[in-house]
This record gives structure tokens, C-alpha cells and sequence, in this order.
């Protein structure tokens, strides 16, 4: 039976909560050029213009197929928010990411082997409850190294906020649920900051006993 969330049949027009972790739950993100290496690959497959690689060879063009939405980037994991445009648009996108990485970080880092515990999850939002709820989910994961979210720097947060923009990101699709009011969303993910924190502790705890 296949495990949940691994299956990779997808909807379009719909949104996806996707994650990966390292094999054996270790660290997939060193130092600050692997977050780097990792925020390259979808800069270079969902900007306006088409990339290449060091051959000049046409890399996939995939901003009309998909969005990032938020993501943001732990030592051992990732969690991405994605729109999919197309049926194929989160598959491609997931794929190139995946295998790029993987070979920039064996390469990097002098290893061989599986990077990654396997090729990604993803779980179907399908109620708006869920789509307001994750991306806050998102943004305040760095709780979990002791970090301040809000200047954490391998997050989307600061392009929620206005400090940042890049064209590979669309963080417009989820501001609109909150009227496009910078303020709402920051009060938004605050609202949830102490309750997550809450929850962290009392898996510890449980975890222990």
C-alpha cells in the first residue's frame, strides 16, 4: 500500500502542502550555500524568463504549470506551499528541484547515496480553513530552532511582509485572503504563535514518556 501523501497524482488548479526531509532524518542544509542552492531552483524554473544550465541547454520553464506560495527551509526539512496550475506542473517542478539538489549537495559535500528519505510528500489542501491555516503552519517552523520567525532568513515570510520581492514567488494569493492587509496576516500568524509552541512542548513531553 502506498504510503500517504506519496502518491504523485495530481489536481490542477489546486493547492498542495509539499514536504521532504533528509534520509535518516539528517541534515540536508549545512551552511548558508546549501539554502542558496536549494532558493536557485525554483528562481530558475518560475521567473518570467526561461533558464539554462552551465550547457546553454534549455532548463523546464514551468511558470505558466505552477506558484510557489511560501516555503520555508529547517536544517533537515523543507515545507513548500504550492499552487498547481496544470495536472504535470507540481510533478515537474518537484522532480528538477529534487534530482538538482540531491546532485549539488553529493557534490558539495563529498557523499554519495540517497539525499533524501524519499522523493516528497504532498497533501492536498482542500478546504480553505486548511489553505489560511498552513501557510502561518509554514512561516513559524523556525520556532522549533529557538529562531524568531519573523527575521528567520530561509523563510517566505519577509516577502509576506513587503521586505522582500522576487518574481518566482506569489505570495499575493494568500494576502488576498486576508484583504491584502500586511498587518492582518502579521497578526494572523502571531495569533498561532503560542499555541504552536504549546503543541512543540507537549510532543517533547510525550515523546519522553
Amino acid at each position: 500500500m502506498p504510503l500517504k501523501n506519496v502518491v504523485k497524482e495530481f489536481v490542477a488548479e489546486s493547492y498542495y502542502h509539499v514536504y521532504n526531509r533528509g534520509v535518516y532524518k539528517q541534515n540536508i542544509f549545512t551552511q548558508e550555500r546549501d539554502y542558496t542552492a536549494f532558493l536557485s531552483l525554483p528562481k530558475r524554473h518560475l521567473s518570467r524568463e526561461p533558464a539554462q544550465d552551465h550547457t546553454r541547454r534549455p532548463l523546464p520553464h514551468l511558470r505558466n504549470d505552477v506558484e510557489l506560495l511560501a516555503y520555508c527551509l529547517m536544517p533537515s526539512h523543507f515545507h513548500l506551499l504550492i499552487y498547481n496550475k496544470k495536472e504535470s506542473g507540481l510533478t515537474d517542478l518537484m522532480r528538477s528541484m529534487m534530482t538538482a539538489y540531491s546532485r549539488y549537495f553529493n557534490k558539495t559535500h563529498k557523499r554519495k547515496g540517497a539525499l533524501f528519505e524519499s522523493s516528497y510528500k504532498a497533501s492536498l489542501i482542500d478546504n480553505e480553513a486548511y489553505l489560511w491555516h498552513i501557510s502561518r503552519y509554514i512561516h513559524l517552523n523556525p520556532q522549533d530552532l529557538g529562531s524568531k520567525y519573523i527575521s528567520y532568513p530561509y523563510s517566505s515570510y519577509a516577502y509576506y511582509m513587503g521586505n522582500k520581492k522576487a518574481e518566482w514567488i506569489n505570495p499575493e494569493r494568500i494576502l488576498k485572503m486576508h484583504g491584502d492587509e500586511l498587518s492582518d496576516y502579521a497578526s494572523f500568524v502571531k495569533d498561532y504563535e503560542s499555541m504552536r509552541a504549546e503543541l512543540q512542548q507537549l510532543k517533547l513531553y510525550l515523546a519522553d514518556h
